[in-house]
């Protein structure tokens, strides 16, 4: 009697765990379609809204400013190609001209496709993306629209514009347009602290991520630093290009090599850096493994905080894969709704920069009086102090125009650099998932991944600050005896 209630308690409990995890199952699958249904609904609606800002935006650029600014969604008119003697031909309206490009300052081959091959939330449902053959095609005659051909007018015939005046829709105070009216415009805003010139034993380069500035690492990091450190290790934390107080040229495509000329050219070259650490954050981490390939002799240690590695699987074209996987068209996560109007949307985009960025000062006196002045708004000031031009293209000619390069950057650490490398991610990263870090450790073997519990993209740093600078220190400190 006692062994048959027994056997009838436990299957009771084994149908309540069946019953429960059917629930559970259940629920996410209820949550899925909803999300997924919900997404397609908005995004379809956003489409038609970015189409129509598409013309709105000519129209007022038109009349602000007596020209309409080129999009990439605009009719292709223009085609460039490019053949061996290094001669680009320009087509426009029925008309050639061949040019010859002796300029560096913008290589065709790092200007992302994902531009101007963006496709709609219905036809990516019913056709998906260009073929690899496609793709090639595309890329073998290069169909761009004018945003292309009228920098490359700039850079090659000498057609020159006042690139220092924002656009009406771009914030023009002291903060965004400081570099405007500084003697050194052509160089990035770095924030030096450490040990001074006669002092210093090695030196450390902060790079932060996407829509930041040196404020991510200045206002946590630097001052959590002990005294030893400050006295032996001379920081540099820049402004990227685009971003904070550093330049912000229109007539930019924000590429990678623009953005490691302007590294070299504001914090290397002048301040005759030998060899030194990168700690980089986010976007930062593609353009931290880039200048190590290109200085491998002079790199003590690299430091990697959600490095943003997506490896495609066969089949998929690298730089779309990447895009679907950081923004996935879906409004749940917030973070990834938000990844998803950045990067597909270039007008809706527009329109974002124009609310907050144009009146980040509003936004900063809104906060501070509802706070009463008891929190700092740097991280709002890193979020908004850029253009729309430098953030659009800095999001698809770096994180996914460099999709296909990320590879040979993890090799050529791999087997060419005999540094550390140290990889921190967030354990709730809704933008950049924990995998991201492992694959980096894949390439990589003897790369060190630390996942961090309960913090995400942000809090990795901000709210351990203490923490991850004496973790840095040990890094840095390690670094002597393996070198």
């Amino acid at each position: 009697m006692f062994m048959h209630m027994s056997l009838m308690s436990n299957l009771s409990e084994k149908r309540m765990i069946m019953i429960k995890t059917t629930r559970s199952a259940l629920t996410l699958f209820g949550r899925f379609i909803i999300n997924n249904l919900l997404s397609f609904i908005i995004f379809s609606l956003i489409d038609i809204l970015d189409f129509i800002l598409c013309y709105v935006y000519k129209f007022a650029d038109y009349l602000i400013e007596t020209e309409s600014k080129p999009c990439y969604c605009s009719p292709v008119k223009e085609t460039i190609t490019t053949s061996r003697s290094g001669n680009i031909l320009v087509s426009e309206s029925g008309q050639s001209k061949i040019f010859r490009f002796s300029s560096t300052r913008i290589q065709l081959n790092e200007i992302s496709d994902t531009l101007y091959v963006r496709p709609t939330t219905i036809s990516e449902l019913s056709k998906g993306y260009l073929s690899e053959n496609e793709m090639s095609k595309i890329r073998s005659t290069f169909a761009v629209d004018s945003p292309f051909v009228e920098m490359l007018q700039e850079k090659i015939i000498g057609v020159k514009k006042d690139h220092r005046i924002p656009r009406w829709s771009d914030c023009d105070c002291n903060t965004c347009n400081s570099w405007a009216s500084s003697s050194s415009n052509d160089s990035l805003f770095v924030r030096v602290e450490g040990a001074n010139k006669r002092n210093v034993q090695e030196d450390v380069l902060f790079i932060h991520g996407y829509i930041s500035s040196s404020s991510f690492w200045t206002e946590t990091l630097f001052p959590n630093f002990s005294k030893s450190a400050k006295s032996t290790y001379r920081m540099f934390a820049v402004d990227l290009l685009g971003f904070g107080r550093s330049p912000k040229p229109d007539n930019s495509l924000y590429t990678i090599g623009e953005h490691l000329e302007m590294i070299e050219k504001s914090v290397i070259n002048p301040y005759q850096v030998k060899s030194f650490h990168i700690v980089a954050h986010s976007l930062g981490c593609i353009l931290a493994l880039a200048l190590a390939i290109k200085h491998p002799d002079s790199i003590k240690s690299i430091t990697l905080l959600a490095p943003p590695y997506f490896p495609a699987p066969k089949g998929e074209k690298t730089t779309h894969y990447l895009m679907k996987r950081l923004a996935p068209r879906q409004v749940w996560p917030p973070i990834a709704f938000g990844a998803s109007l950045a990067c597909w949307y270039e007008h809706v985009g527009r329109t974002i920069c124009l609310v907050i960025c144009k009146n980040h000062q509003k936004w900063n006196s809104i906060i501070k009086f509802i706070t009463r002045n008891r929190i700092k708004t740097y991280l709002i000031d890193g979020f908004c102090c850029h253009t729309h031009n430098s953030a659009w293209h800095t999001l698809h000619n770096i994180i996914c125009g460099t999709a296909e390069k990320v590879d040979d950057y993890l090799n050529t650490v791999r087997s060419k650099l005999n540094c550390p490398v140290s990889i921190f991610h967030g354990q709730d990263d809704d933008l950049i998932p924990i995998e991201c870090s492992y694959h980096v450790q894949t390439r990589i073997p003897r790369a060190r991944v630390k996942i961090v519990e309960n913090k995400d993209h942000i809090t990795i740093v901000l709210g351990r600050q203490k923490a991850f600078a004496m973790e840095l220190e040990e890094i840095w400190k390690s670094s002597k005896s393996s070198n």
